[in-house]
């Protein structure tokens, strides 16, 4: 790759000036003309549990509990922090998680431009540049998942510019920095465990050996790799592949299928093209085509070390660098992301400095003998990545957009259809979402997720015994978040008792789901038994202090127990917290007309009515208040706009009719 290292030295001073301020403002500022659709995006996939769903990112004391005791499938806990900090910062908003993401990942491009420059890279401004606007990184980027790729990444290249300190001149102070760096940037996410692995190749490149001084350097840095390696091990399996069987086949598949992603990836680092969010599994399964890759690969590592007396040597830095750390991620090791597909694009986001530092030496070195050809090339892939790049990061706008764009790439994606359902049935598109869940459980009949998310949209669709069957199938595939909707379905067909049964295996199996506790207190209200459903709703309550609608459930309940200012008060709390909720507002208004507050239900009903006109509960309620007040012709319009929504409602005709009795008096 470069011909020597530039270490920093008094004769040799960090780049300053204007120059170098300008240069870094260009690469910053065409980095965010090809990533400023990420900025506009959304929620994804698991955005949810990784933050707004989060209870540990809302809890006060979470801080302690991410470093201690972390609930999740990862040990990444100054990630977790992090989050936790932009929980405080941003709320549920997810603009401000984008702009972190993006502003490290520019922060990442303007250290790679340096780290190339001090090896004595060629062009290493391209080299950074590249990196800042390549396709693959997209993901990383835009999906605010992948904060611990963005987080982790800086870290990383601040270790490596450490130890390039510490290894021209040993000073101890340099060697501690670089330590600290890596070991932050391990605790932001293992992936960057091969960095000792790159600190030996950076001494065979420097001095055309590995000594043992070399190898007792990164003897810490080995052991650091080790332990927290093992620790994403450790939760991987016991905690997110748990539940999960990951068909990686014997030995001898598992190291063809992880030499095919190895190629992949080269490829993918060197081509961008066809990028989607969730590759289909066949695009690594054993193939002449699929073999071709690692060929190339294979025949570029050996034409680079057959002219490593040259300048063979620099480009295996580079090349040695991108295959170093495709290692841990081409699957010898299981990992839950497998389940669905067997590579991904964040999976290579260290891998693509190594390309983009050999794109730019090479073109560096092109430019020696052949400057304008040299120019033309750098213009044209730089443009072509920053085009790829800005088109694929409007994909990841919505999880609609995302998964139809998916199932473009591949229509047989059952994790594609599932998804794609699921953003359907939040979005209130049932009949669409009904469609893909059975869809994707044609293709994965044992696709509990699929049924347990099927049984919940035909409980929305008024189907609880369609639903029961689909829930139960969950149930028995050992999805147990389907044990709370499933009590939800048997409420509705009237089966309390097997209904309540259900509710309570969910809290026992997710006893840190406010949810469950919620629909536990539901159950128990329905079928009567007050006092007992009381507690569960409290218990919620302190789990998740936000969560409106369980206090909106609570309400209810209280309410029914004959507490009706202690029911206002949860409701007038409910409202703070979800302000556009029509049925807070309207259940309030009831609790107020209850109490002999009509004119404050008045202004209640009437809220909810201008949040949801269609709502037709409200337009109910305001009628009949406006009808007690004696504003008969207050009240009709209201009936009448209930009566458009439901024309079958025989006692809102009624009360209709007797108003315009009044009103012609």
């Amino acid at each position: 790759m470069p011909p020597q290292e530039v270490p920093r030295s008094p004769a040799q001073p960090r780049p300053q000036g204007v120059r170098t301020a300008l240069a870094a403002a260009a690469l910053v500022l065409l980095g965010l003309l090809a990533l400023r659709p990420a900025l506009s995006g959304g929620w994804l996939w698991d955005d949810g549990s990784e933050v707004f769903e989060n209870t540990i990112l809302k809890d006060p004391a979470g801080v302690a509990k991410i470093w201690l005791s972390p609930p999740g499938p990862d040990y990444f806990p100054l990630k977790s922090t992090v989050q936790w900090l932009e929980w405080r910062a941003w709320g549920a908003e997810p603009f401000g998680y984008h702009a972190v993401s993006l502003a490290l990942h520019l922060a990442s491009a303007l250290l790679v431009w340096r780290l190339l420059r001090r090896l004595g890279a060629p062009w290493a401004w391209l080299g950074g540049l590249l990196f800042a606007i390549h396709p693959l990184a997209v993901e990383s980027v835009a999906w605010a998942a992948e904060l611990k790729n963005t987080l982790s990444l800086p870290l990383m290249l601040l270790a490596m510019d450490a130890w390039l300190d510490y290894d021209a001149a040993r000073r101890p102070s340099a060697y501690v920095r670089a330590f600290l760096f890596f070991l932050l940037a391990m605790l932001a996410k293992s992936s960057v465990v091969m960095l000792p692995a790159v600190f030996l190749l950076h001494a065979w490149w420097k001095r055309g050996r590995i000594g043992a001084r070399d190898f007792v350097a990164t003897a810490p840095f080995l052991a650091v790799s080790a332990a927290l390696g093992a620790v994403t091990l450790r939760f991987q399996y016991r905690v997110a592949i748990a539940a999960w069987t990951i068909d990686a086949g014997g030995p001898a598949a598992r190291l063809l299928r992880a030499s095919i992603s190895a190629g992949f990836y080269f490829f993918k680092c060197l081509v961008p093209a066809g990028l989607s969010p969730l590759y289909s599994p066949s695009v690594v399964a054993p193939s002449p085509a699929h073999l071709l890759p690692l060929a190339a690969l294979i025949a570029v590592a050996a034409l680079c070390w057959s002219r490593r007396a040259s300048w063979g040597k620099h480009a295996l830095l580079g090349l040695g660098f991108l295959v170093i750390n495709l290692l841990p991620i081409v699957g010898l090791a299981d990992m839950s992301y497998m389940r669905y597909s067997w590579v991904a694009d964040h999976f290579a986001y260290i891998s693509i400095i190594g390309a983009a530092g050999l794109a730019a030496a090479a073109l560096g070195a092109l430019a020696r003998t052949s400057p304008v050809p040299a120019v033309l090339a750098a213009t044209a892939i730089a443009g072509a990545f920053a085009a790829e790049s800005r088109g694929y990061s409007s994909v990841f706008h919505d999880s609609g957009t995302l998964w139809n764009y998916a199932l473009g790439r591949d229509p047989a994606s059952w994790a594609a259809l599932d998804n794609l359902a699921d953003a359907e049935v939040k979005a209130g598109d049932l009949k669409s979402g009904i469609a893909h869940y059975e869809e994707a459980i044609r293709i994965r009949p044992d696709l509990a997720e699929a049924h347990s998310g099927l049984g919940y949209a035909l409980l929305l669709v008024g189907r609880p015994a369609d639903a029961v069957v689909h829930l139960r199938e969950a149930v028995r595939l050992g999805y147990v978040k389907a044990h709370t909707n499933l009590g939800n379905a048997l409420a509705q067909t009237g089966d309390l008792d097997a209904a309540i049964r259900e509710q309570q295996e969910a809290v026992r199996l997710q006893p840190d789901s406010a949810e469950t506790f919620v629909n536990l207190g539901n159950a128990l209200t329905q079928a009567g038994r007050v006092p007992e459903a009381l507690p569960q709703y409290e218990t919620a309550l302190r789990l998740q202090p936000d969560f409106s609608e369980g206090r909106y459930n609570w309400a209810i309940a209280l309410a029914q127990a004959g507490r009706l200012p202690d029911a206002a008060a949860q409701l007038e709390l409910a409202a703070r917290e979800a302000p556009s909720n029509p049925r807070i507002w309207n259940e309030w208004g009831a609790i107020l007309a209850q109490s002999g507050r009509l004119a404050a239900a008045g202004e209640h009903f009437e809220r909810a009515a201008e949040l949801a006109p269609n709502y037709a509960a409200a337009q109910i309620n305001l009628g009949n208040v406006l009808l007690q007040e004696n504003r008969p012709l207050e009240a009709i319009p209201h009936y009448e706009a209930a009566l458009r929504i439901d024309p079958g409602m025989a006692r809102v005709r009624q009360n209709l009719e007797y108003a315009r009795q009044q009103a012609a008096r």
